[in-house]
């Protein structure tokens, strides 16, 4: 069975107010006109998340609902605390319990974080700027042993690409 890893950092957030906590800070215009053509890239090339997960901080919900009105996912988008500033042993620990009736999930995160577990997955990625998206497909393993194994392919998009 094939198994496909959606990795989404999210978009350029506002630093309108400097006195707002982190977790509080909201997607920037930029932002909000990224997320939803990453979501049509992502439609574009057939991805269709079985699950979407998202760091509860309110730039990465907005990124991940922003995604999913693109790709017509009508589920659930669950927060999870380990990916806000959760690190690769956490987020790898993370897929790790994905549950195998999911063929595709995406997580919608932060930096360094995803950068640091794109560049592990891939051995190639070296930054994932805002609303980048890192694609990672898996064959024959369930979630369980995906942490340990190496991508068949590996796809990279970033809202300056063309």
């Amino acid at each position: 069975m094939k198994r496909t890893l959606v990795l989404v950092r999210h978009g350029k957030s506002s630093w309108a107010d400097a006195d707002l906590p982190d977790r509080e800070r909201r997607l920037a215009e930029r932002g909000q006109r990224d997320a939803p053509m990453m979501g049509r890239r992502l439609a574009q090339e057939g991805v269709i998340p079985d699950l979407i997960l998202s760091s509860p901080a309110c730039r990465a919900r907005e990124t991940a609902r922003l995604l999913a009105v693109a790709l017509q996912y009508l589920g659930e988008i669950a927060l999870d605390e380990r990916i806000y500033e959760g690190e690769v042993c956490t987020l790898l620990a993370l897929i790790g319990t994905l549950a195998d009736d999911k063929k595709c999930v995406m997580l919608v995160g932060h930096d360094p974080e995803f950068t640091a577990l794109a560049h592990r997955l891939s051995r190639g990625i070296t930054r994932m700027p805002t609303c980048a998206v890192a694609r990672f497909l898996f064959e024959g393993a369930p979630w369980s042993v995906i942490p340990g194994r190496v991508p068949v392919r590996v796809w990279f998009d970033c809202p300056k690409q063309p």
